[in-house]
């Protein structure tokens, strides 16, 4: 039975192209876990199974595969790499120790592989960087490493170099000699030695008073370098051709922490933080980090990571702060889109359930002897959204089915029914997001929709106080409806938690308290439809003042009716404006095409904060831009830069929408009350 000790958990991160996939294909065919080398190009890669990732040759979902190496076993989760994906990427983080963050020789540090940098070390994992397509032509490869030293850190050090043809690589650990065509051995193996020694105060001092310090008490020491950031290594590989992996498994296993070896996770319940050791023996807390439904049997698989104790077949486990106890049944392990039982999941190690229906991802799992939440990165607000038609009519409940299925497996992909237009509205991270979404849809449940323009996610507010009052009287021969209100509103801090802030204010009791609760929903039906072009409101403070009731008439639907056209008469006088979402862009292009990109920009009511110059002669433009601007910004940055231009965005605030822009939108929506 394997060991705590014994497991390695590492994480494949970096731009979407960089290799990644590749890279585990190798580490499986290295380690025999396969019989041939899987390739993304020939559709035959074990982590990239699903129908829409073959066809549109990149990962889409996280997947787990394992290999068994040295006697360890090594645990690996390779993640999407380009920004419409990176949901499934971020809650997967939290399930290792190790992020490997692997850079493509050809195109250097691209604009996801920073992010997902900065996010490995805010969740505290170790990380190693993989120089992989180290045979591409005409790269400067000393130059691409001071790039990753000048923006990861000067702790970024070689712990192996290529060899003059590009057929192996020489361990800069063990050797201080070797020839390599880009840097000399011995001074890579002093850096990386001192970034080593550098964790252990008492090798630092015996090492600067020139003691000659021995390889097993620099290999000892080398976990804790990782784990206290002092050291990141850089190794180079050729994936493809399985140049430098035996190499690198080496270095993760030898080198990298095991679940015994990693800081201990914690569980956060309000103030009580509970410390999970490592121990199968302790009580059982894990992480659901993915949910994926089987291509043809539609079989739900949950994939988690165990950090104490263990699960077996009959063990109850509880999700979250529920009490329904659950039955596992069989324990699985994942090598992509196949799956073999094992006896028991242990903590430290990555097992799969089946038809689990109950867990999702970011979930608690445990057996009720812990409570509390992990802390896990945030993933990014969905953006962009489109409203859906049943291709097919009477296929709208089916629909709805195949797409909570869907959110299921993606955390940045939702579901929504638009309040005013009644209209199913998917949102996702991009058009790209989008689409892959509604095609995995097409494809495993055979549902087609038609897809509208893109939704964009606007805001109403106020910037003013007012007062309003409606009156609701309504007599049809038997009991009538009666119930009449005053407020006023005045505006909150913007982005305020909860948009609406309500206040009862009412004195003399000129309405009985027992309305209360109607006069809030009718405040609220306005808040969630909006006042002035059908977008939710927010930032709003509302004080009912005063008021009348009849004895017999007044009920609840009156108060409610009457809360609401009063709320409605206030905002209208309030004066009323929209917010937009305006969002944070890195555009990263050619040089050359820096002066139109920026220009194009700044035509899109954006403003460009900075820019910086990366390898290969590329450039990354830091911008503000209003999302309305940037809906079909994917096709206008392949037109201009031939291909050759990426980006990524994610949510900033929200601002005021110029009035002219104001004005079109509520006319726009006052044309479409009317034709409904």
């Amino acid at each position: 039975m394997t060991q705590v000790a014994d497991f390695r958990n590492i994480i494949l991160l970096g731009h979407g192209g960089s290799g990644k996939t590749s890279l585990a294909e190798a580490i499986l065919h290295t380690t025999g876990a396969t019989n041939r080398l899987g390739s993304v190009d020939d559709k035959t890669s074990i982590c990239d199974y699903y129908e829409e990732e073959k066809e549109h040759q990149h990962s889409i979902q996280s997947t787990a595969v394992y290999a068994n190496y040295a006697g360890k076993l090594v645990n690996i989760i390779d993640t999407p790499g380009y920004p419409d994906f990176i949901g499934q990427t971020v809650k997967a983080i939290p399930a290792a120790e190790t992020a490997v963050i692997v850079i493509s020789a050809a195109a250097g540090i691209e604009t996801n592989t920073r992010k997902l940098f900065k996010l490995a070390t805010e969740t505290n994992l170790s990380r190693v960087i993989v120089i992989n397509k180290m045979d591409a032509e005409n790269v400067d490869q000393l130059e691409l490493i001071k790039n990753i030293q000048e923006t990861f850190g000067s702790q970024c050090r070689c712990a192996n170099l290529p060899t003059a043809e590009k057929g192996a690589v020489i361990d800069c650990i063990k050797n201080d000699g070797g020839d390599s065509p880009v840097m000399d051995v011995k001074q890579a193996h002093t850096e990386l030695i001192e970034s080593v020694i550098e964790a252990d105060d008492a090798l630092m001092e015996s090492y600067l008073g020139g003691e000659e310090i021995p390889a097993e008490k620099i290999a000892s020491v080398f976990v804790e370098a990782l784990k206290a950031g002092t050291l990141i290594p850089i190794v180079f590989t050729d994936a493809r051709k399985e140049i430098g992996i035996t190499e690198f498994l080496d270095l993760v296993v030898k080198c990298t922490p095991s679940p015994a070896q990693a800081s201990a996770k914690n569980l956060t319940d309000g103030d009580k933080v509970t410390e999970l050791k490592a121990d199968s023996t302790g009580p059982l807390a894990g992480l659901v980090f993915r949910v994926g439904f089987d291509q043809k049997s539609n079989m739900k698989y949950i994939t988690i990571r165990i950090y104490s104790g263990a699960i077996n077949s009959d063990t109850n486990l509880y999700r979250n702060n529920e009490r329904k106890a659950i039955r596992p049944g069989h324990i699985l392990k994942s090598q992509g889109g196949e799956t073999k039982e094992i006896d028991a999941g242990l903590a430290g190690d990555i097992v799969t359930l089946a038809k689990v229906e109950e867990l999702r991802i970011g979930d608690l799992i445990h057996d009720g002897r812990v409570a509390g939440k992990f802390t896990q990165p945030a993933v990014p607000e969905p953006m962009f959204s489109l409203a859906l038609e049943p291709a097919t009519r009477g296929d709208e409940q089916k629909i709805s089915g195949a797409l909570e299925k869907l959110c299921e497996e993606d955390p940045c992909f939702k579901i929504s029914r638009d309040m005013q237009t009644k209209e199913l509205v998917a949102s996702g991270l991009g058009d790209l997001h989008l689409r892959v979404m509604l095609e995995k849809m097409e494809k495993r449940y055979k549902l087609m929709v038609t897809a509208k323009e893109p939704k964009i996610p606007y805001r109403e507010t106020i910037s003013t106080k007012a007062e309003g009052h409606y009156r609701h009287k309504k007599q049809t021969g038997g009991a009538g409806q009666f119930g009449e209100v005053y407020l006023r509103v005045e505006p909150a801090e913007r982005n305020s938690d909860p948009p609406l802030q309500f206040s009862w204010d009412i004195f003399g009791g000129s309405i009985p308290g027992q309305y209360e609760p109607a006069v809030l929903k009718g405040v609220n039906d306005v808040m969630q439809s909006g006042a002035v072009a059908g977008f939710p409101l927010q930032d709003v403070k509302v004080s009912v003042y005063d008021g009348k009731h009849h004895p017999v008439d007044s009920k609840e639907v009156a108060f409610r009716a009457a809360g609401k056209g009063a709320f409605v008469d206030a905002v209208q006088k309030a004066k009323p404006v929209l917010l937009e979402p305006i969002v944070d862009m890195e555009v990263t292009v050619p040089a050359e095409n820096m002066g139109d990109i920026a220009g194009d920009l700044a035509s899109k009511r954006g403003r460009v904060l900075g820019q910086e110059m990366l390898a290969g002669n590329f450039i990354v433009l830091k911008a503000q831009v209003p999302l309305s601007e940037v809906t079909q910004y994917n096709s206008q940055l392949k037109s201009v830069t031939g291909g050759r231009g990426s980006y990524s965005m994610s949510l900033s605030h929200y601002e005021i929408v110029p009035p002219n822009v104001q004005q079109q939108i509520v006319a726009q929506y006052s044309k479409k009350k009317e034709s409904d």
